[in-house]
């Protein structure tokens, strides 16, 4: 179990690092009332097309190689089975689309032989349907549980049945500790862990089908900016700009949309409630993005209406060096804990330290189905970069009660080196 302990270890504490979401979500918006649609549409969006035609969905062989792998690390992490439940992953492993709620669903994939289903019986029928869909297959053993039956017993009945009532099982990181604790007890003789080796290191190198659909998530999401920036106006409201932002991802065939932050607020990395009107001057950070396929992208721009002050155009050179550092610094067999210290050291020695007292955050994610996944660009992680991995480059500069810059882009790792899935913004007057 060396090798699984090291892999936690190195992934440890890495999340503890406040990084960034993707800036938009219902959840993480927060715009001050409804953004209105005008009419008519700015030229600049009415101008946009549908680019839905050219997402193409990940296969089922893909799906397959997917289990497959994961086979072969629960071999070498030596775990018997791993457990699934309603998530990313499950979709990520099985094509099931599932929330989460009391009741247990559970797709259990072990080391050897086929998946099984663990599924309230009266859903039976919906599961299988989504089964049939991607690489489990309409006939996957499907184990269902009546509502006064405990669906942690009939779990343990199968993994026993498997030959697993003594294994190591593997639980998927998301995996709610309700489920988790009743099946343990309802397995005593078995051991459990974290599948985060697995799961992890399945999702967190992308093939090449993952990465076309994340560069075209990208592309959506900067077309959409530019459409929204390009007919800002003096005395729109957060919400207002907002809207745009959503509308022009509309107009291209995707739901998307993004965090508005204005003037001082800017300095607040993940923004206020507090309502904000654009005025001439301004400036503005935006932080959001999009899903294509079920792929993410994460982007954040800043620009002003009309000129910047002199102050904001040193602190964007310094941000975007540090940006382009941690670019030039990403590449295979480094440290992710590396890619951090590259954007750090701009910072700091523009006099922007020590450490995180203006550059607040690490400065990257992990980045695939979730806007947040395996691995971290964090201080001192010592996992070394791969080619596949997918990240955000986003290192920040934040003044209180003055403003905030934040570059971000999406990067992936090259076999040798890295690029980013957008051109970098160049100046507070020509961010696009």
């Amino acid at each position: 179990m060396t090798n699984r302990r090291r892999f936690l270890g190195s992934l440890a504490g890495v999340s503890a690092g406040f990084g960034l979401g993707t800036g938009w979500s219902p959840e993480l918006e927060r715009v001050p009332g409804p953004a209105q649609t005008p009419n008519p549409l700015p030229p600049a969006i009415a101008a946009l097309r549908s680019v839905r035609d050219q997402m193409v969905p990940i296969g089922g062989d893909e799906r397959l190689a997917r289990l497959e792998k994961a086979r072969r690390l629960l071999t070498v992490q030596g775990m018997g089975a791993m457990i699934l439940t309603g998530g990313t992953s499950l979709r990520y492993f099985a094509n099931i689309e599932w929330g989460l709620s009391e009741r247990l669903l559970a797709v259990i994939v072990p080391a050897s032989g086929a998946p099984m289903i663990v599924c309230p019986a009266f859903e039976r029928d919906r599961a299988m349907e989504q089964a049939a869909t991607g690489p489990l297959g309409g006939a996957t053993e499907v184990l269902t549980w009546e509502e006064h039956e405990s669906p942690y017993e009939l779990t343990a009945r199968a993994l026993k049945a498997r030959g697993l009532a003594t294994a190591t099982i593997g639980f998927e990181e998301t995996v709610r500790f309700v489920f988790s604790d009743g099946i343990a007890a309802a397995l005593p003789a078995a051991r459990f862990a974290s599948a985060t080796p697995v799961s992890a290191g399945c999702r967190m190198t992308k093939s090449p089908a993952e990465l076309a659909l994340m560069r075209l998530a990208s592309q959506v999401t900067l077309r959409a900016y530019e459409a929204a920036y390009r007919s800002l106006k003096d005395g729109m409201t957060q919400g207002d700009f907002a809207g745009l932002v959503r509308l022009a991802h509309e107009r291209q065939g995707f739901s998307g949309g993004a965090g508005v932050q204005v003037g001082a607020y800017s300095a607040l990395p993940h923004g206020s409630v507090t309502p904000q009107t654009i005025r001439e001057g301004s400036i503005l950070l935006i932080d959001g993005g999009c899903s294509v396929g079920g792929y993410q992208s994460d982007i954040s721009r800043t620009f002003v209406l009309g000129r910047p002050t002199d102050k904001m155009r040193r602190v964007f050179e310094i941000e975007l060096a540090a940006q382009s550092a941690a670019l030039a610094a990403a590449r295979p067999g480094v440290t992710a804990g590396s890619v951090d210290a590259a954007a750090r050291r701009v910072i700091e020695a523009a006099g922007y330290g020590p450490g995180y007292r203006y550059f607040t955050h690490r400065v990257g994610h992990g980045m695939g189905m979730d806007g947040h996944e395996w691995p971290y660009l964090v201080k001192d992680n010592p996992l070394r970069l791969e080619p596949g991995m997918t990240f955000s480059d986003e290192p920040g500069i934040y003044l209180p009660g003055e403003f905030g810059i934040r570059l971000e882009d999406d990067m992936v790792i090259t076999e040798n080196g890295a690029e980013l899935m957008t051109p970098q913004s160049q100046s507070l007057e020509r961010p696009f």
